[in-house]
């Protein structure tokens, strides 16, 4: 059975929520694996000089979720292509429906 992967936010910035008492993320995001050392697309946490946010799932940090997107000024289009955007106006998965013999 394989394994669901699940991804929090990686971001360049954060700012404090009084409403939540906590940090949410800012600035310019990524999908990021706990236990890993980098983002889905390859930067390095440190190097990058990004905060995990452990906290807070991938799908929270998209504008059209309204979650914890109300600094996010740019979500990385390669994070997004293969962590997925997951929200209500995403779009289904590719599927074909007439397959060939």
């Amino acid at each position: 059975m394989a394994r669901t992967r699940r991804y929090e936010a990686a971001a360049s910035g954060r700012r404090w929520d009084p409403e939540d008492g906590r940090w949410l993320p800012s600035g310019e995001v990524h999908a990021w694996e706990q236990g890993m050392n980098q983002t889905v697309c390859g930067l390095s946490l440190n190097r990058s000089q990004l905060s995990g946010f452990p906290a807070i799932p991938w799908t929270d940090v998209l504008p059209e979720s309204g979650g914890a997107a109300d600094a996010v000024r740019r979500v990385c289009p390669r994070c997004a292509a293969a962590a997925g955007r997951r929200g209500a106006d995403a779009r289904p998965g590719w599927r074909r429906t007439n397959p060939r013999p």
